[in-house]
C-alpha cells in the first residue's frame, strides 16, 4: 500500500479511540467533582508523553523485524513459547475488545445525535457485527480509497471541532467555562488517579498496528512503514491533546446519554451539517476500527496454529481467501461480550486495558532481548533505550490497570486471558503426543509392494489405472450398473498429509486389497511439494504419488476437485477414497483434527462411483 492509503487504514483503531480513551478518563474523574476534573490535563500529558514513548519504540520493532513484528512473533523469538502464547492471549483479548468497544462507542455517537434510538442500543450493534461478519467472509478487504475515507473524515471533523472551538474559546481569552455542579461520590485520592490513567490509557490502542503490517507497505517497506507510524503518532497526540484541551475549555464533563464528542461538536456547531458531520465520521472511523480487528484476530490463531498451540481449523482459508473459522469465533465472542455488558463503553473499557498493555509489555520486553542478542547491529544501544522505555511505561500501565480496575470488570479479562494460555499449551501437549505416537518406527519404513490376486508374487502398480478396450466410458455409458465383482474396475486413492504410522497404516491397506493404488500428498507450497517427494523416494517410491499444491492449506476443496476430474476422465473406474483417521481418547479432542472423511462424503455424494472409506489410527492410552 502507499503511504497515503496504509495511513488511514491501519491508523483506524488508534485514532478512533479519540472517541472514546478521553470520556473513558473523564468518567472516573468526575467522580472526585472538579477537584477531580482539575487532573484531566496533568494525566492526558503523561499519557500523550506515553504514546510518543511506546511509538518511538515500536520504531525500533520495525527496525528489527521488516516482515512483520507482531507481539506474538516478537515475544515467542525473544521470550520463549509461553511468554509468546501470553503475548497472544493478550492480543486475542485486545482483538475483541477492540470489536466491541468501537461497536459500542460507534453507536453511543449514532444515539447521540438521535436519542429516539438509544432502547435499541444493544440490537444496533449486533446488527453491525453481524454485517462486519458477513462482509468479512465474503473476503471484504480493507484497502483503497473507499476504506482510507472514514479515517481522513474524522480527522478533518476532530481538526475543524478543536479549531472552531479554540477560537471561540480566544474570544473569551481563553478562560474555562465553569462545569455544571458535580456531586462528589469519591475523595480525590491517588487510587481515584491511577484509575482515571489506566482508562484514558486505552486511547493508545492501536499503536502496534503498523508494525504488524510492515509487507504491506510499497518498497522500502519498513522505512515506509516507519514514517507511516511517525504520521499516525503525531495525528494522534495533536487530536487527543486538543480534544482533551477543548473539553477542559468548554466545561464538558460525561453524560450518560451523550457522549463527550458530541457535546462539544454540539456546543461548537449547532445542531446543523457540520454536528451531523462529526457524529457520522466518528460512528464510520469506529466501524472501520472493528474491522480491522477481523483481519488481525484470524492472522493470530493461524500463527498459534502453524505452531500447534490452536486447532488446526484455523489454519484454513476459505473461498474467499479469509480465514473463515477464525472470524466467525471473533464475531460470535464479540457479540456475548456486547450483549452481556449491554453495549455499555464504560462498561467495557476495564476488560480493554489489560489485553492492550500486556501485549505491549511482552513485546517491548522481547525487543529488549532482541538488542541484547544482536549487538552487531548499527544503534543498538539507542534502540535499547527506546524499546527498555516502552516496556517499563506499558508495564507500568498494565499493572496500573490489572489492579485498579480488577473489581470493576479486569478480572474477567484476566481470568479469560489465563485460559487462551492454559488451553494453548494443553492443544501444543496433545499435538506433540500425537506427533511421537505416529513418528515412524524402523520397521515401518519398508511397505510390502502390493500382489496381483490371484498371484503369490509382488508386483510394482502402475501409475496410470488400467485401460480396457472395452469400456463403459469408450460405449459413452455411464451408470452405477456393475452386477458382478469381475465387473468393477478399481483405483484406490489415499491422500496422506505426511510419511507417519497413520498414513502408513492406509497405504498398507490399500496395497493389501490388490488394486492399483495412487498416492495423494497435498501441499501448501512447491517447496514443501518437493520436500515431500523426497521423503518419498528415500521411503522407496514403492506407490505413485500424485502432488496438489493447495497454497491455502485447503484439504476438501482440492480433494474433491481431483477426484471429480478423475471421476470423469475415467466414468469407468470406481474410485475407493481411503482416508487415515486418527481417533483421539476424549471427545472434545475431536476439534483437533481435521474431520475430513465427512466433509468430503458430502462434497462428493452428487458423484456416482465413489466410495469413501477410513482407517482408524488409535492414540495410544
Amino acid at each position: 500500500m502507499r503511504k497515503l492509503v496504509a495511513l488511514p487504514v491501519l491508523s483506524a483503531d488508534a485514532l478512533s479511540s479519540v472517541a472514546y480513551g478521553p470520556e473513558a478518563m473523564l468518567a472516573v474523574l468526575v467522580l472526585g467533582g472538579a477537584a477531580g476534573l482539575r487532573y484531566s490535563l496533568p494525566i492526558a500529558a503523561v499519557i500523550s508523553f506515553m504514546m510518543l514513548a511506546v511509538s518511538v519504540s515500536y520504531r525500533q520493532t520495525i527496525r528489527a523485524y521488516p516482515h512483520g513484528g507482531g507481539s506474538y512473533i516478537v515475544a515467542s523469538d525473544n521470550l520463549g513459547r509461553v511468554p509468546g502464547v501470553v503475548a497472544a492471549a493478550g492480543l486475542m483479548i485486545d482483538y475483541i475488545m477492540t470489536v466491541a468497544v468501537s461497536i459500542a462507542s460507534g453507536v453511543q455517537a449514532i444515539t447521540s445525535a438521535l436519542p429516539t434510538l438509544a432502547p435499541s442500543t444493544v440490537a444496533i450493534g449486533v446488527a453491525a457485527i453481524v454485517v462486519l461478519l458477513v462482509g468479512n467472509l465474503r473476503g471484504v478487504r480493507q484497502a483503497g480509497a473507499v476504506f482510507a475515507a472514514p479515517t481522513y473524515a474524522f480527522v478533518i471533523a476532530v481538526l475543524a471541532l478543536v479549531a472552531v472551538g479554540l477560537t471561540g474559546a480566544a474570544g473569551r481569552g481563553f478562560q474555562p467555562t465553569p462545569t455544571p455542579k458535580l456531586p462528589v461520590t469519591e475523595g480525590v485520592t491517588l487510587l481515584l488517579v491511577l484509575r482515571a490513567f489506566a482508562s484514558g490509557s486505552t486511547a493508545m490502542t492501536g499503536i502496534e498496528a503498523i508494525s504488524n503490517a510492515v509487507p504491506a507497505f510499497q518498497p522500502k517497506e519498513w522505512c515506509n512503514a516507519r514514517t507511516t507510524l511517525t504520521w499516525m503518532v503525531t495525528l494522534l497526540i495533536i487530536l487527543f491533546g486538543s480534544t482533551m484541551a477543548l473539553v477542559h475549555l468548554d466545561g464538558v464533563v460525561p453524560h450518560g446519554s451523550e457522549t463527550v464528542l458530541s457535546q462539544l461538536a454540539r456546543r461548537t456547531f449547532g445542531p446543523g451539517f457540520m454536528y451531523g458531520y462529526v457524529q457520522a465520521a466518528t460512528a464510520a472511523i469506529l466501524l472501520l476500527a472493528a474491522n480491522t480487528a477481523f483481519n488481525d484476530f484470524p492472522r493470530v490463531l493461524f500463527l498459534l496454529a502453524r505452531s500447534g498451540h490452536a486447532p488446526r481449523l484455523f489454519l484454513r482459508i476459505g473461498d474467499r481467501l479469509a480465514f473463515s473459522n477464525g472470524i466467525i469465533v471473533l464475531a460470535l465472542t464479540a457479540i456475548t461480550i456486547f450483549v452481556g455488558f449491554a453495549g455499555n463503553t464504560q462498561s467495557l473499557i476495564p476488560l480493554y486495558a489489560v489485553g492492550v498493555f500486556l501485549a505491549f509489555t511482552l513485546s517491548q520486553t522481547g525487543m529488549v532481548v532482541h538488542w541484547l542478542r544482536h549487538r552487531d547491529q548499527a544503534h543498538w544501544r539507542k534502540s535499547l533505550v527506546f524499546n527498555a522505555t516502552g516496556g517499563l511505561l506499558s508495564t507500568i500501565v498494565f499493572i496500573t490497570a490489572g489492579i485498579t480496575k480488577f473489581t470493576e470488570g479486569a478480572w474477567v479479562a484476566v481470568l479469560v486471558i489465563g485460559l487462551l494460555v492454559l488451553l494453548p499449551l494443553r492443544i501444543r501437549r496433545h499435538y506433540d503426543l500425537c506427533a511421537k505416537a505416529l513418528a515412524l518406527r524402523p520397521h515401518s519404513i519398508e511397505l510390502p509392494r502390493q500382489s496381483t490376486p490371484g498371484s503369490g508374487r509382488r508386483v510394482r502398480p502402475t501409475a496410470a489405472p488400467p485401460r480396457a478396450a472395452d469400456t463403459e466410458a469408450e460405449k459413452g455409458e455411464e451408470g452405477e450398473s456393475e452386477e458382478c465383482p469381475e465387473e468393477v474396475n478399481h483405483l484406490v486413492i489415499v491422500p496422506i498429509a505426511g510419511l507417519d504410522l497413520a498414513g502408513m497404516r492406509a497405504l498398507a491397506y490399500a496395497a493389501s486389497l490388490g488394486q492399483p493404488v495412487l498416492a495423494l500428498h497435498l501441499s501448501p507450497t512447491e517447496n514443501e511439494a518437493e520436500r515431500f517427494r523426497d521423503y518419498w523416494r528415500t521411503w522407496g517410491d514403492h506407490l505413485p504419488l500424485e502432488v496438489v499444491v493447495s497454497p491455502h492449506r485447503a484439504i476438501v476443496a482440492p480433494l474433491t476437485n481431483y477426484i471429480e476430474s478423475l471421476h470423469h476422465q475415467r466414468p469407468d473406474l470406481t474410485l475407493t477414497v481411503i482416508l487415515p483417521e486418527i481417533v483421539v481418547r476424549h471427545w472434545w479432542q475431536r476439534i483437533l483434527h481435521n474431520q475430513t472423511a465427512p466433509r468430503l462424503r458430502r462434497a462428493l455424494r452428487p458423484l456416482p462411483k465413489i466410495v469413501i472409506t477410513t482407517i482408524p489410527f488409535h492414540l495410544p492410552r
